[in-house]
């Protein structure tokens, strides 16, 4: 999914992050919290998630709020990770730059001999992110630009009620 987030001068910024996790509470992914996005979620906790699928003609939008998912949720993510995964999430400083890398390899590296087999623990600055969904957006593409968009939002008492668009 394409996460978009706001930078500190109010400038879009969007990347592919991997949905982890959906349910009743909103739609899970993680990541580095120090990392660009992290920061950008720290000072503005909103965001927007889109789904695409080119083939098919069809998209889904998420906006909402976002909050940190609990240390418990992001060990077990964590440690359900491939030990490689696991290995590259420790070793690098997301979003930092650096000389070059052979900076990470060596990084990593050290870190395997390091640990052998031993189980590796989450770094502080690793977790997951929850977005609360506001609103949800289907577009279904249709032949000359008369499309189908259908929107929903919640109205004050909680229930989502359903909304066409003009295309």
């Amino acid at each position: 999914m394409t996460l978009s987030t706001v930078d500190e001068h109010g400038h879009p910024d969007g990347r592919i992050v991997l949905l982890k996790g959906f349910d009743e509470r909103g739609l899970v992914f993680y990541t580095h919290r120090a990392s660009r996005k992290g920061r950008q979620l720290a000072a503005q906790p909103h965001a927007a998630l889109t789904f695409f699928w080119d083939v098919l003609e069809r998209q889904v939008r998420v906006l909402g709020s976002v909050e940190q998912t609990s240390d418990a949720e992001s060990d077990e993510y964590f440690l359900s990770r491939p030990r490689n995964s696991q290995l590259g999430a420790i070793v690098s400083n997301q979003s930092a730059i650096i000389p070059g890398r052979e900076t990470l390899e060596e990084a990593l590296a050290e870190l395997q001999d390091r640990s052998g087999d031993d189980p590796l623990e989450r770094p502080r600055s690793w977790g997951g992110y929850r977005v609360l969904p506001s609103e949800f957006e289907f577009w279904q593409g249709r032949p000359s630009r008369l499309h189908d968009r259908i929107r929903y939002v919640p109205d004050r008492r909680g229930n989502w009620t359903r909304e066409r668009l003009a295309p």
